[in-house]
């Protein structure tokens, strides 16, 4: 009986891996930059009060619905901002988790992740920038030897 478990074997440092390496290198490395940007700037948002003075212009308005008003200091509440910033948080770790993965070769499925992620422009690490790399990746990542190329 064939033994079909354990660790694929790893491919061998060929032409074909250094070339899919390079290929990927400054997509991943972009996708990288953007996410921790991103990452860096959640947390901040997260963590940075917002006082009275600076919504009292806006809440002052008479033009202004009341349902907006609410909206806005829902918004701006603590849980409000915690539920605002977590899945942007989640979304961009796993484009950073996967950038990573996809400059080191190591696993396809979050590359292809990370490189989706990056497509769409309200999930995606700053905004509408992450379209460049996430299509270049995707077209470098869909080429056969690059996914041969994959641990």
């Amino acid at each position: 009986m064939d033994e079909t478990y354990g660790t694929p074997p790893t491919p061998e440092p060929g032409p074909s891996r250094a070339k899919a390496a390079q290929d990927l290198a400054v997509p991943s490395i972009l996708m990288l930059v953007m996410a921790g940007l991103t990452l860096l700037y959640s947390l901040v948002s997260l963590a940075s009060p917002t006082n009275a003075e600076q919504l009292a212009p806006f809440l002052d308005n008479p033009d202004i619905p009341q349902q907006w008003k609410d909206m806005m200091l829902w918004m701006l509440s603590p849980l409000g901002r915690i539920l605002l910033t977590v899945p942007g948080l989640v979304l961009n770790g796993v484009v950073a988790f996967g950038a990573w993965k996809m400059k080191n070769l190591q696993s396809y499925g979050w590359s292809m992740a990370a490189a989706i992620i990056c497509c769409i422009p309200c999930c995606g690490p700053c905004s509408c920038l992450s379209l460049i790399p996430g299509i270049w990746s995707l077209i470098v990542l869909n080429r056969p030897d690059v996914k041969a190329a994959f641990v």
